[in-house]
């Protein structure tokens, strides 16, 4: 009998601490031809999730699959998410959470039926979870140094986060 990962239980437990300590969880997720999201909110085939009790409804965090029903721009979607393409879990608030590795590549992703006009309501998806003291929801993945980077008006060092690459 094959041996079950430990990543769905970590999942489950990192959730459980983000809601008992007030924090929203998010996923950071790996999008391929098995997951079902938005498509219009992916990017660089990447989509970060809120996945607190206000934001989902029906959430299931099962061994194989992390499933429910979640609004973006006012319209529901059935979300379904392979636990093996989580990249990691964090809270919002102060971005403490695991990353994972990634476990297998995919193919295209799969749109639930949205309309390519609605805007995101989730930030880019970071490629760690520790973050600096600014706001971990805009935060810009920042690789290459810890110095500021241009924001998107390219100005330096505007007060938003930089993820720092944890390896």
């Amino acid at each position: 009998m094959q041996e079950i990962s430990t990543k769905p239980y970590l999942l489950r437990a990192l959730y459980e601490w983000c809601t008992d300590n007030g924090y929203t969880p998010h996923i950071a997720v790996r999008v391929d031809n098995q997951t079902r999201v938005p498509r219009q909110f992916v990017r660089d085939n990447e989509i970060v999730l809120n996945i607190s009790f206000e934001a989902t409804s029906q959430l299931q965090m099962g061994n194989e699959w992390v499933e429910f029903n979640a609004r973006f721009s006012g319209k529901s979607h059935k979300i379904e998410v392979p636990v093996a393409n989580i990249l990691a879990i964090y809270a919002r608030e102060n971005g403490q959470g695991m990353a994972f590795p990634v476990e297998s590549a995919g193919g295209e992703a799969q749109d639930s039926g949205a309309d390519a006009a609605d805007e995101p309501e989730v930030p880019a998806a970071p490629r760690a979870v520790e973050t600096s003291p600014a706001d971990p929801e805009t935060a810009k993945t920042d690789s290459a140094t810890d110095r500021p980077q241009p924001d998107d008006d390219g100005s330096k060092g505007g007060g938003r986060a930089r993820l720092k690459i944890v390896k």
